[in-house]
C-alpha cells in the first residue's frame, strides 16, 4: 500500500467538507437560471445592441477574437458577413446594415464576397424602404460580379418599388440571361412589362389632354383678346410692399379662376360665359351667377332673380326689377358707371372704363334714388352709360 494515499484521502475528504459547508459563490439562481445561462456567449440567443466589455467580458473577447486587424481582411469581412446574416434573420436590418457596411469596409480582394456583402445590404436596405439605396448597392455588387443573380432580383425588385418599369424590364432581360428559368424574374417580368405599357397608355393620355386644354385656352384667350376685353392683372413687380396692378389686353395669365372654382369658357358657338359677381352693398350680400352668356342682358338675369320671391334680406320688400340700378367701378380713376339694364353682359365688358378682375365682372346693385344709394354716391364720380 503506498504510503501517501492515506494523506491524499484526507486532503480529499477535506475539500469535500468545505463544500458541504460552504455554498458555491458563481451558481446560477434558481429562480433566474435561464436569464443568466443566456448572458454566456455560448448560448445567447440574440446578441445585445451595444458591447460593453465591463458588463459582457467574455463577449467582447470573443468579438475581438473575430474581428482582431490581425486577420486577414477576407476573413474579418466574412465574419462581417455572418455576423449581418444573423442580424437579418432577427430581421435587425438596422444591424445588419452596419454589419454588412464593416464587411464592405475591409477592402478585401474577394470579388464574390463583396458581391454578396453588397447584395445582403440591399437587401436589407429594401426591407427598410430605402429602394433608392437598395439599387445602388445592387448595381455596385453587379460591379463586383456581372452575373451574381441575387443582385439583379434584387434591381428588379427595386425598379418595380421606385416605378420605374421599363428599367425593371431590362434588369429582368439581363439576370435571364443567366437563369432562363427563374421564376422570381420571369414573374416580375410580366408585370413590369404590363405595367410599363399601362404607363405609356396614361403618358400618352395625359399628353393628349394637355394638348387638347391648351388649345381650348389658346381659342378663349383669343375670343377675349379679340373683344377688345381688358383684363386686371396682378403685376409681379412690387413698390413699398405694395402689389402694383396694369390693365391689359392679352392673355388671362393667372386671373381666369375666381375663388369658387367658375372660370369663363367658350361654347360650340364660339360664345363666351363669364362667372359674374352682384354686390348689393346696403345689405352686404351677394349673388353668384356661374355662367353668364355675353349676349344676356342684364334685366333677364335682374327679373330671374327678383320678379318671383324677393330675398328673405329686404324686409323692405324694395328691391323689385323697376326699381334697380347697375353699377360698375373703374378702380382706376375711381369712378363709377352706371349700366343699362337693356345691356348685354359683352357691350359692358368691351367699355373703355371696364376691366375684368380675378377673372370675374363684378357689379353693384342698389335701389333707384334710395337714401343709402344718395349717400353712397354723394362723394364718388359718377357716370351714365349711353
Amino acid at each position: 500500500m503506498d504510503p501517501k494515499q492515506p494523506e491524499e484521502d484526507e486532503v480529499m475528504d477535506q475539500f469535500m467538507d468545505k463544500f458541504r459547508t460552504q455554498k458555491y459563490k458563481g451558481a446560477f439562481d434558481e429562480d433566474s437560471w435561464e436569464q443568466e445561462f443566456e448572458k454566456i456567449p455560448m448560448f445567447m440567443k440574440k446578441a445585445p445592441d451595444e458591447i460593453n466589455p465591463e458588463k459582457t467580458p467574455e463577449l467582447a473577447c470573443l468579438q475581438s477574437i473575430l474581428f482582431d486587424s490581425d486577420r486577414s481582411p477576407e476573413e474579418q469581412a466574412k465574419s462581417y458577413k455572418e455576423e449581418g446574416n444573423e442580424y437579418f434573420k432577427e430581421k435587425n436590418y438596422k444591424k445588419a446594415i452596419i454589419a454588412y457596411t464593416e464587411g464592405i469596409k475591409r477592402n478585401c480582394k474577394d470579388a464574390e464576397l463583396n458581391a454578396v456583402l453588397y447584395t445582403n445590404r440591399a437587401a436589407a436596405q429594401f426591407y427598410l424602404g430605402n429602394y433608392r439605396s437598395s439599387l445602388n448597392d445592387a448595381v455596385t455588387a453587379r460591379k463586383q460580379k456581372p452575373d451574381h443573380l441575387k443582385a439583379v432580383i434584387r434591381g428588379a425588385l427595386c425598379c418595380m418599388e421606385i416605378k420605374n418599369y421599363a428599367e425593371a424590364v431590362k434588369w429582368c432581360d439581363e439576370g435571364l440571361k443567366i437563369s432562363p428559368a427563374e421564376k422570381k424574374l420571369l414573374e416580375t417580368r410580366t408585370k413590369a412589362d404590363k405595367l410599363h405599357r399601362a404607363a405609356e397608355r396614361d403618358a400618352r393620355k395625359l399628353k393628349q389632354a394637355e394638348k387638347k386644354k391648351q388649345a381650348e385656352k389658346d381659342s378663349l384667350l383669343r375670343a377675349i383678346k379679340d373683344r377688345g376685353i381688358k383684363i386686371l392683372e396682378q403685376s409681379n413687380k412690387k413698390e413699398d410692399d405694395d402689389e402694383e396692378e396694369e390693365e391689359t389686353s392679352g392673355p388671362l395669365q393667372n386671373g381666369s379662376e375666381n375663388v369658387t372654382g367658375a372660370q369663363v369658357f367658350i361654347d360650340e358657338n364660339g360664345r363666351l360665359h363669364w362667372p359674374v359677381l352682384f354686390f348689393y352693398p346696403e345689405h352686404s350680400q351677394t349673388d353668384f351667377i356661374s355662367a353668364f352668356h355675353e349676349e344676356s342682358r342684364f334685366i333677364d338675369h335682374l327679373n330671374e332673380m327678383f320678379s318671383q320671391d324677393l330675398p328673405p334680406w329686404d324686409e323692405e320688400r324694395k328691391y323689385l326689377v323697376h326699381d334697380l340700378e347697375v353699377f360698375f367701378e373703374d378702380e382706376t380713376s375711381q369712378s363709377f358707371y352706371q349700366v343699362n339694364p337693356e345691356s348685354t353682359l359683352l357691350q359692358v365688358l368691351q367699355h373703355s372704363r371696364f376691366c375684368v378682375k380675378a377673372g370675374t365682372p363684378s357689379f353693384l346693385i342698389f335701389v333707384k334714388q334710395s337714401p343709402f344709394c344718395k349717400k353712397y354716391f354723394s362723394d364718388k364720380k359718377l357716370h351714365r352709360i349711353h
